[in-house]
């Protein structure tokens, strides 16, 4: 018997809906079966994984696709436990079509057997916005007093903030609900702009979901014990702890989470202020991660945080309680990176208060604090003045003299102010079409030299996105999707032909666990054990990794990547070779070769070692 997922497509533009059904062995998940509509209707597709629901650990992440407003191509965006609410609907997937008249909250409701509740609520998302907690936790208030006393068991709501309206990068936050109180422990489809995309193109601003539907999802712990013993030779639960010691406690750095792990374990490899960092000489590098990290930043997480296990799930089952907080407050390494050392923070007090100010406002994390550190040193070095941004002072991103506290809190008020002028769009900030777009504009009008202190990543004529916080040529590299894991991010030297290779690798693999519903802190042995799994309950394991390889050179296939527009991602490259020679001792001959080349020529050398990473990208991520 066909075993089909089931899609609700819903115009928003009118209110109407259907169903519709795909079969398993067409499509495989919210990947594959989103990257379809997606090119059909230009829709939000929001849907899980085939195991949502069971007891497999990991599997209930939520998944969002459709063509990015900020990147341009087809991206993906997942969020951690918000998958397990949206499997009471009974259904594998919502895709939204259309735009609505006003901006609605769009309310979803499945009481037993019955057919799913559709509904659109018109908002006055100003009165909503800038009142009480602001943005998209006051969002999340109001659409939960509005519809709670229609649910039996606890929803979920999905809601945007005021940057989905004023950006290109706006996101998407959720929180559990427990007992009829909203958690603090918020959850995010950050990267990709696709809050953006719900509320500009789809006119959604909130979605509130859940229900009573009960399904036959997987619950035979004896069989998947007996997966894992014969791959393993240890039981799902034990493997899985293993799995993820780093993302609840290591005991080998004596801290937790990826703020802690990472934090740990960066040395000299630290990125701060601006990036500025990457031409500091190492011993400078170590002193500001002991001084400013370690004896610092990194003491208050592990005294504030890991000692007093303040650690949480994400909305399912899981032993990684990966979500580590301080009162109302997530700390995670890249949000707490990009708007704490890249911005000349090093202070919890002064990340939290910007951190959260940008969350309200429903920012992608990363490329806010990116945008933010670019915004300061232009400030710093008198490329834009105060007036231009709307800001009251000059950052301080010096690092000798630095106060922690005091500088650290200054720089935090100054985030916090342009976070404000981009919302208001004060003095020349408009990043309605993008910081890619603005950049270009004020290099030509100002000085040309403002869109070489802006690390980027970029994709056909407007798209952009902020790397992930890594010192490595991964995280520039010409891939189709970009700003997530889909590429290799070890900070090993390999030659760029070889990375494009790897690259495609990590993305084949990463775009598996995506298309599953599964969160990637479970990647070392969800990678393995999934294939395994859709044999053992689908049959049909060989049309899995098939169905996964097509997948990929179909998303390949629209890869418009451009060559770096930026200075800074060239010196990102050479000091990132430079240091692997001078510091780690690599002797490596074609290190040494890519070192002289840069030295003679940075930018063609840059433009050489791009195009060979290209050129390993596409030679791997073909069907045939």
């Amino acid at each position: 018997m066909a075993i089909n997922q089931k899609v609700l497509l819903i115009d928003a533009s009118t209110g109407f809906y259907r169903m519709s059904k795909y079969e398993v062995g067409n499509f495989f998940g919210p990947v594959d079966l989103g990257l379809f509509l997606s090119g059909r209707h230009n829709s939000l597709n929001i849907g899980t994984g085939l195991l949502a629901g069971s007891i497999i650990p990991g599997s209930n992440r939520l998944v969002f696709t459709g063509f990015s407003p900020c990147w341009g191509g087809f991206f993906i965006s997942s969020m951690g436990g918000a998958g397990l609410i949206f499997d009471n609907l009974g259904i594998n997937m919502v895709s939204i079509l259309g735009k609505s008249p006003s901006p609605s909250i769009l309310y979803l409701n499945r009481m037993h057997g019955e057919e799913i509740e559709v509904e659109l609520q018109p908002v006055d998302l100003n009165s909503i916005w800038y009142k009480n907690r602001g943005g998209t936790y006051s969002l999340m208030d109001y659409t939960y007093q509005l519809f709670k006393n229609r649910y039996l068991n606890d929803p979920r709501i999905l809601s945007t903030g005021p940057a989905s309206l004023a950006t290109d990068f706006g996101a998407i936050c959720s929180a559990p609900i427990n007992k009829g109180k909203i958690s603090y422990v918020d959850t995010w489809a950050g990267r990709g702009g696709l809050g953006s995309k719900l509320l500009r193109e789809h006119g959604i601003a909130a979605i509130i979901y859940g229900g009573t539907f009960i399904d036959e999802d997987f619950r035979n712990r004896k069989v998947a014990d007996e997966w894992f013993q014969n791959k393993y030779n240890k039981k799902l639960a034990a493997k899985d702890f293993d799995a993820t010691t780093k993302y609840r406690f290591d005991p080998n750095f004596n801290t937790g989470g990826t703020f802690g792990v990472n934090y740990s374990t960066m040395g000299g490899k630290i990125l701060a202020f601006n990036y500025k960092s990457i031409y500091m000489e190492e011993d400078e590098r170590l002193s500001i991660h002991e001084k400013f990290i370690v004896n610092h930043y990194l003491k208050q997480f592990n005294e504030e945080t890991i000692q007093k296990k303040q650690q949480f799930n994400c909305g399912e089952p899981c032993v990684a309680v990966c979500k580590k907080m301080n009162g109302e407050y997530k700390k995670d390494y890249e949000p707490y990176q990009t708007m704490g050392p890249l911005c000349g923070v090093f202070d919890q007090r002064a990340a939290e208060k910007l951190t959260h100010h940008a969350d309200m406002l429903g920012f992608d994390a990363i490329s806010i604090g990116g945008i933010l550190s670019w915004f300061m040193e232009c400030l710093s070095d008198g490329l834009l003045s105060k007036n231009d941004l709307g800001v009251s002072s000059l950052p301080i991103l010096d690092y000798n003299n630095f106060n922690i506290e005091s500088d650290s809190l200054h720089n935090s008020q100054i985030g916090i102010e342009l976070l404000d002028s981009i919302i208001q769009r004060r003095g020349i900030v408009d990043l309605s079409e993008g910081a890619r777009k603005l950049a270009r504009r004020l290099s030509r009008s100002i000085n040309k030299e403002i869109i070489n202190k802006f690390v980027f990543n970029s994709f056909a004529r407007k798209g952009w996105v902020v790397p992930n916080q890594y010192w490595t040529p991964g995280v520039l590299s010409p891939m189709p999707i970009m700003g997530k894991y889909y590429m290799y991010y070890g900070s090993d030297f390999l030659p760029p032909r070889e990375l494009g290779r790897k690259n495609a690798e990590r993305f084949t693999h990463e775009l598996m666990l995506d298309n599953f519903g599964m969160c990637r802190f479970h990647r070392k042995w969800a990678e393995e054990m999934i294939p395994l799994i859709m044999e053992s309950l689908f049959n049909k394991k060989e049309e899995y990794l098939k169905n996964i390889s097509i997948t990929t050179s179909r998303i390949n296939s629209r890869n418009a990547s451009i060559f770096w527009e930026s200075e800074r991602n060239f010196d990102f490259i050479y000091h990132f070779l430079k240091r692997k020679h001078d510091v780690e001792g690599n002797n490596d001959s074609e290190l040494l070769n890519w070192l002289d080349k840069f030295k003679k020529d940075k930018k063609e050398a840059s433009l050489n070692f791009w195009y060979e990473i290209h050129k390993g990208v596409h030679e791997s991520l073909r069907e045939f």
